[in-house]
């Protein structure tokens, strides 16, 4: 990956999500096709530097860790969230796959996901953001769009492999071990510790954070806004804040 243009205003962008949610699948999708946006189309005087930080949507305490079954996700949704909002969410989830033609589902089973942190961790540290989005990407896809069980080792290796993070032999080494396993926890721990108890949240230059599955356009008019700041600190100047942005101390 060659260095930033130091001309450019970095923006920070810590991501804090999950892969069982579908709405940090949506999230995901609209901030990179935001920043894509900004990047070809607009040429923003913008570098994007993004971070994952890894986030347990579902107590332990209610989907264990290494639960001998694998709970349907649609009907373990819809007692977690209570049947009208889970119907809501399907309806949404639908609407927005048809509107980019993205076949979202939310058949499959459901699982604790620190495996699939754990490896979107080690991609950051051999790779960096080059080699960690695009598997992140990947993860989504394959839980998302494929009902695949991202709880599966043999999976993950799978998506690894393809992604080039590292062999398949290499990946399957890794997730049988414990390497980061403490790290997920931490920092799962540390995001509610701060008063995060829903994702995705995304935290813009330390300053500012942005909840939900915000759409692309909501993006766009921040990164424009940011665009106007000089200097590569917190932008400190930026006015008025743009719609689902608001000042934070995460």
């Amino acid at each position: 990956m060659p260095p930033p243009d130091t001309a450019l205003k970095t923006v920070k962008l810590t991501v804090i999500t999950d892969f069982v949610c579908v709405s940090c699948c949506i999230g995901q999708h609209e901030l990179l096709d935001a920043i894509n946006y900004c990047k070809d189309t607009l040429d923003l005087p913008l570098n994007f530097e993004l971070e994952h930080i890894p986030f347990r949507l579902i107590n332990t305490t209610i989907l264990p860790e290494n639960c001998p079954n694998k709970p349907d996700r649609e009907d373990f949704l819809s007692k977690f969230v209570g049947k009208e909002r889970f119907s809501t969410l399907q309806t949404n989830v639908s609407k927005w796959g048809e509107e980019k033609g993205r076949p979202l589902s939310l058949h499959g089973t459901i699982r604790q996901t620190t495996k699939a942190h754990r490896l979107a961790l080690k991609a950051g540290k051999l790779g960096g953001q080059s080699l960690q989005t695009p598997l992140i990407m990947a993860i989504f896809t394959a839980s998302m769009e494929e009902g695949q069980d991202v709880a599966e080792p043999e999976v993950l290796a799978d998506i690894a492999a393809k992604c080039g993070v590292m062999s398949r032999e290499d990946a399957l080494a890794f997730l049988e071990s414990d390497e980061l396993a403490k790290e997920v926890e931490d920092m799962s721990n540390a995001a509610r510790a701060k008063g995060i108890t829903g994702v995705p949240v995304v935290v813009i230059d330390g300053k500012w954070a942005v909840t939900g599955g915000q759409s692309s356009e909501v993006y766009v008019q921040i990164f424009k806004k940011l665009s106007t700041c000089h200097g590569n600190g917190p932008c400190t100047n930026a006015g008025p804040l743009p719609p689902g942005m608001v000042e934070t101390c995460v």
